[in-house]
């Protein structure tokens, strides 16, 4: 039989404690403030009751920031298993949440973001006005455990065993640059010679995109890659202004007069896109319902044009607008 907890022992105050947790994180009073959406003198006042509380010292200078101490070390795998319970506790309720009010976060690239969704969440405002929807337009992957987002739509399929996903449609990739571009390396007719003369435009400094980009013909070193944003917007109106080659989704690059395909018999870049959510979340009426009406719109979305009015073949025009 279990025993019963002595409540006139717990008094502990969780504020204190995640005010603690978050110092440790992020190394000043400053940035957890920052974190906590509260003020740098709170912060502090928060960590000293907990010490005092506790008759421990918690921190040390560390520099121009904080470091825990050893006692303070000791105590976060604690406070983190805290945290965690909380958020488990809050999602596990939210999932169980009945009725169509009441806020879901949907997290996308920036592209598929400005793109693809807005007429699909418009259309779910209309159906379920009670829903507020929030949009994080990112490139990280948010953590639906910690509850970042509720949906995310992500271009890879998702892993763990506590995700809920759905393939929804398979998307392409093209390599596109403007005409005077393009004429200023002597367009470039052959895989060798685009990887010669092109500067193209890279999300970090990591391997995978030229891997991916040499699989399909090319040989690209790092030196091939001049531009480095995240913001795939940016990425785009550097493209627009002659600034190299980009890897654009078919979306975008066919409608926009002012850009070709490069290399147009290049194979397409496949870009699969899979909606994913908590399965504790998935579980709750109005996530779920935002779930199902992305899922259909995504899926009965049409393939692109051709600039000649054709459905979208994989091959590109190569014709100047």
């Amino acid at each position: 039989m279990r025993s019963r907890m002595n409540w006139e022992r717990v008094a502990f105050d969780w504020n204190r404690a995640r005010a603690f947790l978050v110092t440790a994180e992020t190394g000043s009073y400053t940035a957890a403030a920052q974190a906590l959406g509260t003020t740098q003198p709170t912060v502090g006042r928060q960590v000293a009751a907990l010490e005092e509380e506790l008759g421990v010292s918690l921190f040390e200078r560390a520099g121009r920031g904080l470091a825990p101490t050893p006692t303070g070390q000791a105590l976060l795998a604690h406070v983190r298993s805290m945290a965690d319970a909380a958020t488990r506790f809050r999602r596990v309720a939210e999932g169980q949440s009945v009725g169509l009010e009441g806020p879901v976060a949907i997290s996308a690239s920036p592209l598929n973001a400005a793109y693809l969704l807005p007429p699909l969440l418009a259309g779910v405002r209309r159906r379920h006005p009670g829903i507020t929807l929030e949009v994080v337009s990112t490139l990280a992957i948010s953590d639906l455990g910690q509850r970042e987002a509720d949906i995310a739509v992500r271009n890879a399929r998702p892993e763990g065993d506590a995700l809920v996903a759905r393939k929804v449609r398979e998307d392409r990739a093209y390599l596109y640059a403007t005409p005077a571009y393009l004429a200023s390396i002597d367009n470039p007719a052959t895989p060798a010679a685009l990887s010669e003369r092109a500067a193209f435009f890279a999300f970090d400094h990591g391997p995978r995109l030229i891997e991916g980009l040499n699989a399909l013909g090319l040989s690209l070193t790092e030196k091939s890659f001049p531009w480095v944003s995240a913001d795939q917007h940016v990425q785009w109106a550097l493209t627009l202004e002659d600034g190299g080659v980009a890897v654009m989704l078919d979306q975008v690059g066919e409608p926009e007069p002012r850009v070709m395909r490069a290399l147009p018999a290049l194979p397409a870049i496949p870009v699969p896109m899979w909606l994913t959510s908590h399965r504790d979340v998935r579980t709750s009426e109005r996530v779920r319902a935002v779930f199902d009406l992305l899922a259909e719109g995504l899926s009965a979305l049409p393939a692109p044009g051709r600039r000649d009015g054709s459905a979208g073949d994989g091959r590109g025009t190569g014709t100047p607008p």
